[in-house]
């Protein structure tokens, strides 16, 4: 069941001559917020797997606990931030903006915490519930500003100015490390002060009040006989069967996803590189991902976002079996470019494609649906990961990861709609 205004698929919509060439002012603003915000994150996240394993000795197992507290622990916040953003005509960019603060803030907590590991996790919580509150209502404000045979190439954009920041996030850390010998609390510093140059951004330039609904184009075609579609308030979303597929399929191959900073560990251990060159790894999957951020987008509203969601997840199993492999620095290039192109493939098209499905007075808190179904399933990934590297040794755990997304990947591509799927 699709949105009969539009007489389009959310998968494949078509895309007329001369639509969708212009990205509207409210993406690109919420990009340039992306991108200071993630120069904030982004150090802390380069550094932190050294800081915690190497700096206070936790074990892989303590570590993946963390990890998956990072990304996903706070999965239910996002619930709320999106029903807090669709209420009394939206407040889409009030709940992002103080999602936004908060993970700011937590730079503050890493700080005060030092060795403590209860301090870290709680900052690490503030961080996600920061990013958990503000995640569905800047991904509303996408899908309600750009046109639905669009939303691939806005989504794009967003999503590359994003990684422009988580570029720039490791460089500026490294920077840091080099100027002040290895001070991580110069990191944390650094990292708040620009978070809060993000919000700053949020405020001057991203309108207020709810978005409103992007036009049409007069040229899509249009069904003559769609009757109105019924609005579902966001807690009934999941009973659409298109929606219940994608989020069903989204949270099956989170589940089978081992983390970012686990394959980066796993690189540092097989390379040996050292720990002051350890943040630079994040750059080459970020690089790449900047480079197909907006291709992906556009083929992906050209050919349907289906068939990049399940490539996007196929190049990140070939990236855990080139790590199974001997590996030198050709096969650790390998496995960043692999990693930037599952992101390039799956991060935005995902919300691309469950986007359309949702009523626009409730996308905000649909959207906050399916982002927490995926951010529980790695949560438990993450963790499970850490268990079986501890038990097992990472070289097993990293095949049992291999066979279970591949696993998921075929039962993912029964599951989500097609082009039969109207």
């Amino acid at each position: 069941m699709y949105l009969a205004t539009t007489g389009r698929r959310p998968d494949a919509p078509p895309r007329p001559a001369g639509v969708g060439r212009r990205v509207p002012g409210t993406v690109v603003a919420l990009g340039a917020v992306s991108l200071v915000t993630d120069v904030s994150s982004e150090m802390v996240t380069a550094v932190l797997p050294l800081y915690l394993v190497l700096g206070l000795g936790l074990s892989p197992l303590q570590f993946g606990f963390l990890d998956g507290l990072f990304n996903g622990a706070t999965a239910l916040v996002r619930l709320l931030g999106g029903r807090l953003a669709d209420r009394g005509g939206g407040r889409h960019r009030t709940v992002a903006g103080a999602g936004y603060l908060l993970s700011a803030l937590s730079r503050l907590g890493l700080l005060l915490a030092g060795g403590a590991a209860g301090g870290i996790a709680a900052a690490l919580a503030a961080d996600r519930l920061g990013k958990g509150v503000r995640t569905a209502p800047r991904d509303a404000m996408i899908t309600l500003s750009a046109p639905p045979e669009a939303l691939g190439r806005a989504f794009g954009v967003h999503r590359a100015m994003d990684t422009t920041g988580a570029l720039l996030g490791p460089l500026v850390a490294f920077a840091v490390l080099w100027a002040t010998a290895d001070a991580y609390d110069a990191v944390f510093v650094v990292s708040f002060a620009t978070g809060l140059l993000g919000v700053l951004v949020l405020v001057l330039f991203v309108p207020a009040g709810p978005p409103a609904p992007a036009p049409v184009s007069a040229s899509a075609p249009v069904r003559a006989a769609a009757a109105p579609k019924p609005v579902r308030t966001k807690h009934r979303v999941l009973r659409d069967p298109v929606f219940r597929r994608v989020t069903a399929a989204a949270a099956l191959l989170g589940a089978a996803t081992i983390g970012d900073s686990f394959l980066y560990l796993l690189l540092q251990r097989g390379l040996d590189l050292s720990p002051v060159l350890f943040p630079l790894l994040p750059l080459g999957a970020a690089a790449c991902y900047l480079l197909l951020a907006v291709p992906a987008g556009r083929l992906a509203d050209r050919a349907g976002r289906r068939t990049p969601f399940l490539l996007g997840h196929g190049a990140l199993l070939a990236a855990y079996l080139t790590l199974l492999a001997p590996l030198g620095w050709p096969s650790a290039v390998l496995v960043l470019v692999l990693l930037g192109v599952f992101y390039a493939a799956t991060d935005g098209v995902l919300m691309a494609l469950a986007g359309p499905v949702l009523p626009a007075d409730g996308r905000a808190g649909g959207l906050a649906v399916l982002q927490t179904g995926q951010a529980l399933a790695r949560l438990v990934g993450a963790a499970g990961f850490g268990v079986a590297w501890t038990w097992w040794g990472p070289r097993p755990a990293l095949l049992a990861a291999a066979l279970a997304l591949a696993a998921a990947l075929a039962a993912a591509w029964r599951i989500l709609p097609g082009r039969s799927d109207a």
